[in-house]
C-alpha cells in the first residue's frame, strides 16, 4: 500500500521547504559570481524572460516598492546588465531592458545545472511532465500573490 494523503502532504510540505533552499542558495551562488544581489539577478531574469518591462511592471512583479525598483534598476545599469529605453510606442514611457550581453554572461554558470535538469526530465513521461508543469506554474502563481500581501501590494 502506498503513503496516506496526510504522508504526501507532509512529504510535500518538506520537499517544498527543501527545494525553496535549494533554489534560494543556488541563485545566491550564481548572483556572487556575478557580482549582484539575489534581487538583481532574479530581476535580471524576469527581463530576459518578459522583454523590456516598466519601473512599475517590475515593482508588480517583484513586490518591491518603488523606491526599491528605482535603486535596484540604478544598480543593475552602473554593473551593465541592464538598461533604460524609451518605449517606442509612447516616448514618455521609460522601460528597462537586460543587455543583450548579460544571458551569454551567465550561460557557463547555468548550463551543467540545466543538463541535469535536461536529464531529470527524460525520466518522466508527458503526462507526468504535464502535472509537474501545472503544479509549478500554480504554486509561483500563489507564491507571487503572497508575496504581494507581505509587501501591501494587493
Amino acid at each position: 500500500m502506498g503513503a496516506s494523503r496526510e504522508e504526501l502532504l507532509a512529504g510535500l510540505q518538506e520537499a517544498g521547504r527543501v527545494h525553496s533552499n535549494a533554489a534560494v542558495m543556488y541563485h545566491a551562488a550564481i548572483s556572487a559570481r556575478m557580482e549582484l544581489s539575489p534581487v538583481e539577478e532574479k530581476t535580471l531574469d524576469l527581463l530576459q524572460r518578459s522583454g523590456a518591462l516598466s519601473a512599475g511592471e517590475l515593482g508588480e512583479l517583484t513586490g518591491l516598492a518603488p523606491a526599491s525598483v528605482t535603486g535596484l534598476i540604478d544598480r543593475l545599469e552602473r554593473k551593465g546588465f541592464a538598461r533604460r529605453v524609451r518605449d517606442p510606442q509612447d516616448g514618455r514611457r521609460v522601460n528597462v531592458e537586460a543587455d543583450p550581453q548579460a544571458e551569454a554572461r551567465f550561460a557557463p554558470l547555468f548550463a551543467p545545472f540545466a543538463a541535469e535538469l535536461a536529464g531529470l526530465y527524460a525520466e518522466y513521461s508527458d503526462a507526468e511532465l504535464a502535472v509537474v508543469l501545472d503544479f509549478l506554474r500554480r504554486s509561483a502563481r500563489i507564491q507571487r500573490e503572497a508575496t504581494r500581501a507581505l509587501t501591501g501590494q494587493e
